[in-house]
């Protein structure tokens, strides 16, 4: 299929490999489904996207978005590049206009996934996501799917202090003033050297913190994927590159390209839908400091006008 060559990507050695296929423009129409039951929708929400671990709440990107494709030629680099720029400005998310600016989604098509994962797993585990010990980052690094995804997620408070999720604090931490033993011994301060401060509202409507995605690492296999289009593959690849998915393995209800590489899915579908732009929408349109129901709620009634052509 072509020659393997070596790439720097920061810090990580990634294997490219020079595709010789032609490449196909990207489906520019988006497939429109008829208006849904308000229920449906809810039920699509809730399945497509996943709460961020800290907050609960839905992952959008807070920061422009800032995307590098490498292990493919030129064009198709340019195609998948712009296609994802393209789908971020129709859905409200910022998007970095420079050409000098620092990546922060990186889109790697390599024949060996396994071999990057348990790189980054080496030198930048970070990069695989929110994980608690050892164990979680080993099995955030198995690669099971032709196209996956790993996301870091941050916290944004109140004040704008933004800090990155399940990430080990670093410096003093946070030092508490409690009474000492026994009463009216004066104040002894407690350290907590893995907590942090936010500042938030104190409401029940919604406390303020804001879930934002910090860093996206997108991973094909082009070996597992010779029989679909650069286009399709593209449309894919942008919707993972702004939503988190509960899952790439469940076939969602309606129409989504995220059910172009399931199995057996009854609306699957080769180009962004209706669906998928209405849910976008809504994603960067809601309340971001907000109650994670009332954020679904939101997306919901978004999804709903939109596809009521409102």
């Amino acid at each position: 299929m072509g020659r393997l060559r070596l790439i720097w990507f920061g810090c990580i050695l990634i294997p490219s490999l020079a595709l010789g296929q032609a490449a196909h423009p990207p489906t520019e129409s988006v497939t429109v489904t008829g208006t849904k039951s308000r229920e449906v929708l809810e039920k699509f929400v809730g399945s497509l996207a996943t709460p961020a671990r800290y907050t609960g709440k839905m992952a959008r990107w807070g920061g422009s978005i800032c995307p590098v494709t490498v292990g493919v030629p030129t064009a198709f680099v340019t195609l998948i590049n712009n296609r994802l720029k393209e789908i971020a400005v129709q859905a409200g998310a910022p998007v970095n206009s420079s050409t000098s600016c620092r990546p922060n989604i990186a889109i790697v098509f390599t024949p060996r996934p396994q071999a990057l994962a348990d790189d980054i797993h080496k030198r930048q585990p970070a990069l695989l996501g929110y994980h608690d010990n050892s164990k979680q980052t080993e099995k955030l690094a198995i690669v099971s799917h032709p196209i996956q995804a790993w996301y870091m997620t941050a916290t944004r408070d109140l004040r704008g202090a933004l800090g990155v999720d399940g990430v080990k604090i670093t410096g003093p931490g946070l030092e508490i003033p409690f009474p000492c033993p026994p009463p009216g011994m004066g104040i002894c301060p407690i350290q907590l050297p893995d907590a942090r401060a936010v500042s938030v509202t104190g409401s029940r409507l919604g406390d303020g913190l804001r879930s934002e995605l910090y860093n996206v690492v997108i991973v094909a296999d082009p070996t597992k994927l010779a029989s679909y289009e650069i286009g399709e593959l593209s449309d894919y690849i942008a919707m993972l590159a702004l939503t988190e998915p509960a899952s790439q393995d469940a076939c969602l209800d309606l129409p989504s390209i995220l059910n172009l590489l399931v199995e057996n899915c009854a609306t699957k579908t080769n180009a962004l839908t209706g669906n998928d732009a209405a849910f976008l929408h809504g994603l960067y349109k809601m309340s971001p400091g907000t109650t994670p129901q009332t954020q679904r709620d939101e997306i919901s009634y978004q999804m709903e006008q939109e596809l009521k052509g409102h």
